[in-house]
């Protein structure tokens, strides 16, 4: 009788253990799909009288971005493993032409890039800069920009150069004045030879929870303040090695 009872008890603690690890499964895939559009918001003051006054003394700056794994994701028909799991709907899906044969794109947006660029784009001028080749490029920017005409200047994978099985971007062609150029991208064998022009971000892939893009915003709020944005961005060269 103890022995069957004991068995009982194991039994129940079992299918418990089961059924709980079920829910706690449930809950976290409901609550990073609410996360992901989760309404976020920086708030922008206006400006004190100093703050205008410092602004006015210095150039406005240029903000490079980059586009693969950093503000998007994609993949395409051809891929055998898709880095995103399957089943999860693509922003939009492109549609172009490469060597004569048609190939779909199915992008992904970070979370927050809409919001990001949004506010940005009030406080730079920004420039695509992606080593991926045009006919993909320009459409992605297209569709980023959404006809809000902030993403005019672009350059492509025409524009790198190739070094050592990568392409590096030359900051100095789209800014003669280095003092106020700097690019964002995740790769940093891209800005090899511009360290002290470069802010890092961890590639992105899937993660519906991640906000980098939204931590950058008070540190680009203060660099546009700078007259040299080097004298700030050369104090984080450790980062880059971490990414």
């Amino acid at each position: 009788m103890l022995k069957q009872l004991q068995m009982g008890i194991r039994a129940f603690m079992l299918i418990a253990s089961k059924v709980w690890s079920c829910f706690c499964y449930m809950f976290r895939k409901q609550y990073r799909a609410l996360a992901q559009y989760q309404s976020v918001k920086y708030e922008i003051y206006p400006l004190s009288p100093v703050s205008r006054h410092r602004l006015s003394l210095v150039k406005r700056k240029m903000l490079v971005l980059d586009l693969d794994e950093t503000l998007i994701h994609s993949h395409h028909d051809a891929m055998l493993r898709p880095t995103v799991k399957p089943g999860t709907p693509p922003d939009f899906v492109l549609k172009v032409t490469i060597d004569k044969h048609p190939v779909r794109f199915f992008v992904h947006k970070r979370p927050h890039v809409d919001y990001f660029l949004e506010i940005v784009s009030q406080w730079y001028e920004l420039v695509v800069f992606t080593a991926s080749m045009e006919i993909y490029g320009a459409a992605v920017a297209d569709k980023l920009d959404n006809g809000r005409g902030i993403l005019r200047r672009r350059f492509y994978r025409q524009h790198c150069t190739a070094e050592h099985g990568s392409y590096t971007k030359n900051l100095s062609s789209i800014c003669d004045d280095l003092n106020r150029v700097f690019i964002l991208d995740n790769s940093p064998g891209a800005y090899r030879d511009f360290p002290d022009n470069a802010i890092p971000i961890k590639s992105w892939f899937s993660d519906p929870l991640d906000v980098a893009l939204l931590n950058l915003l008070p540190v680009l709020d203060a660099l546009r303040f700078t007259h040299d944005v080097r004298s700030v961005l050369s104090r984080n060269l450790h980062l880059h090695r971490l990414w």
